[in-house]
């Protein structure tokens, strides 16, 4: 498991019934069907990358290797977004995750 970042912590510290239940959320969307641990990181980081959102994709990266997924696997999946975000913003979801990459 890698480092939880600051901010969750602190969030978590501040309003704790609310994270337990997103957590508890989470947990039940993850199991809700016969997609493995791979499969769902990798969904869930297409949503990340697709809503362009930089604190989900570097979630999603961080969760992702976890979940056994090599960055090879995870740069295919930003290369994809390209068709369907554009270059510009593929570019810098990119540059996301090659942060997260190079702290491994």
């Amino acid at each position: 498991m890698r480092k939880i970042p600051e901010t969750y912590i602190e969030f978590t510290k501040q309003y704790p019934e609310v994270a337990t239940a997103y957590e508890t959320l989470a947990g039940e969307c993850h199991e809700s069907g016969p997609l493995k641990q791979r499969e769902r990181a990798l969904v869930k980081l297409g949503i990340a990358i697709g809503s362009w959102t930089e604190g989900a994709v570097r979630s999603q990266v961080r969760k992702g290797l976890d979940a056994g997924l090599n960055p090879d696997e995870i740069r295919q999946a930003f290369i994809l977004a390209l068709t369907s975000i554009g270059f510009a913003k593929m570019m810098a979801a990119l540059t996301w995750v090659e942060d997260i990459l190079k702290q491994e």
